[in-house]
């Protein structure tokens, strides 16, 4: 998700049509620029080299967010009944789009979802499967403490930063799959909200990190020298 005011200009997009390595490039309809997607830039047009701020965002089912903000506005379609996504025998398949992958890469397997974080010079890539088996992942990335959660109930994947009045936490001791605690106050937090249900810190929110849900194959043709995160093993 990016914010789409330029210089106190708000831009309305469309899809071209056209792609960059697979992936969608829009236009504006104020100056006729070409963006990627991906990057969140413009790559032709008078506006090339304009950056989109990244914004921090999830993919929540509908009742989560309902349930969360009970007035919100929705864009009603007047479509009734089941609504089937005509991607989904894609995402089973091995296919890895209409043209062939830019950088070979066999950290991860092409179609594995994964978590993209940004640094000013460097990236790095939490693969889906690695998240449900940890739940709860500490790091430092940039010299940003983050942690890095998985709600399994609903496949949620969501990045906070974790310091916190100038105090690093440390998240881990899951007590379910949809809260997590941190080692050194023993409070309870949401993993979809980042808000401290119970204990010392209760009522204290997390501020989210922005970051990209893309397919592996994606990821490393845009950042072919992407840090991937590994698992520690244990003994």
């Amino acid at each position: 998700m990016y914010a789409r005011e330029i210089d106190g200009q708000e831009l309305n997009f469309g899809v071209s049509g056209k792609l960059i390595m697979n992936n969608l490039v829009m236009y504006d309809r104020e100056t006729d620029s070409l963006w990627s997607q991906f990057f969140g830039e413009a790559v032709a047009g008078r506006l090339a080299g304009t950056k989109l701020p990244l914004v921090a965002s999830q993919i929540l089912q509908w009742g989560d967010w309902k349930a969360q903000h009970p007035d919100t506005l929705f864009l009603d379609t007047g479509l009734d009944g089941l609504i089937i996504d005509g991607y989904m025998s894609y995402y089973f398949s091995d296919q890895t789009g209409i043209v062939a992958e830019t950088n070979t890469d066999d950290r991860l397997r092409p179609k594995d979802l994964v978590v993209g974080i940004l640094g000013e010079s460097t990236q790095k890539a939490y693969s889906y499967r690695d998240l449900v088996a940890a739940s709860v992942v500490n790091d430092t990335f940039d010299s940003r403490d983050l942690v890095v959660t998985m709600d399994v109930r609903v496949f949620l994947a969501t990045v906070f930063e974790r310091t916190l009045d100038d105090a690093t936490l440390t998240f881990g001791g899951t007590v379910d799959s949809g809260q997590m605690t941190d080692r050194e106050t023993g409070s309870i937090w949401d993993k979809q909200t980042g808000v401290a249900v119970a204990g010392e810190l209760e009522g204290k929110r997390l501020i989210r990190f922005p970051f990209i849900t893309g397919f592996w194959f994606g990821w490393k043709d845009f950042h072919p020298d992407t840090q991937v995160y590994e698992p520690e093993i244990g003994p």
